[in-house]
């Protein structure tokens, strides 16, 4: 039956992209008020950092729902009015660290994915519930098992992430109180991540402090994780993850997957 899927899903795969060439304005319409917004975030980081990766990728995934505000623009992200790609020379615990990411990455768009990519999240998706990867059955939404970091217990990474690399994702919303499912993955088997839910990037600056605020209820944090999935609520407009990392990445490139769905 593996085999038949593994034969079967590349084709399906090509087919949707075929369709999507010619009639994917009309297949792959959205009929529901959901926003689905995909990004990347390139991280170099500079020689004082002791990791011997000095790229990070975070693969972003962010799915909100529309304003009721009545508009009859199509929310079509229109690629030759944007700046595509800023780089950003930045600092954190004292060490230097080059980002790459683009407009549309801070919720300034109800952007819709390009099409193509949505029939290859889809087969991916599929691959991964059979690999046991992934525990969702709807290919829209990624739910990634709860994986403790078995390298080293959570007392060593708290103190290993003092001088790591800290990374804010901010959710989109339209309301001022809003909740949402999550879920985090590092393809980095040597350590583990910390993410936590706070209130605004601000609390990127205060992490590691006294006055570091975070969502303290269950399922509004890991520590020490893999691979983790959570859901949690009341969660102010401005809000959004928090991922911190110790500064002992060893591959070429780390990449780390995270998916947004507010709960509507």
């Amino acid at each position: 039956m593996k085999k038949i899927l593994y034969i079967a899903l590349p084709i399906l795969a090509f087919l949707l992209i075929f369709a999507n060439t010619f009639f994917g304005h009309l297949i792959f319409s959205s009929e529901t008020q959901q926003v689905i917004n995909k990004y990347s975030v390139y991280v170099h980081l500079l020689s004082e950092w002791q990791s011997d990766s000095k790229n990070i990728i975070f693969d972003v995934t962010n799915s909100w729902y529309k304003s009721d505000q009545i508009n009859d623009e199509d929310h079509v992200f229109n690629a030759k009015s944007k700046e595509y790609n800023t780089n950003q020379l930045q600092e954190i615990n004292g060490k230097s660290y080059v980002e790459l990411k683009h407009e549309f990455s801070e919720c300034h768009e109800e952007w819709q994915p390009m099409l193509y990519r949505k029939a290859v999240d889809t087969v991916r998706h599929e691959i991964e519930y059979i690999q046991g990867k992934q525990l969702s059955t709807d290919p829209g939404i990624s739910v990634y098992p709860d994986i403790e970091n078995r390298n080293y217990d959570n007392s060593e990474q708290q103190s290993k992430i003092k001088s790591g690399y800290i990374q804010f994702v901010p959710i989109c919303t339209s309301k001022e109180i809003t909740s949402y499912d999550y879920s985090v993955k590092i393809d980095n088997k040597d350590l583990g991540f910390d993410v936590y839910f706070v209130s605004s990037s601000k609390q990127r600056e205060n992490f590691g402090s006294s006055d570091f605020d975070s969502y303290t209820e269950s399922g509004c944090f890991g520590q020490n994780k893999q691979s983790y999935s959570g859901t949690c609520k009341n969660i102010k407009k401005d809000g959004g993850l928090l991922l911190v990392f110790p500064d002992e990445l060893k591959p070429w490139t780390t990449k780390v997957t995270i998916n947004l769905y507010e709960i509507d």
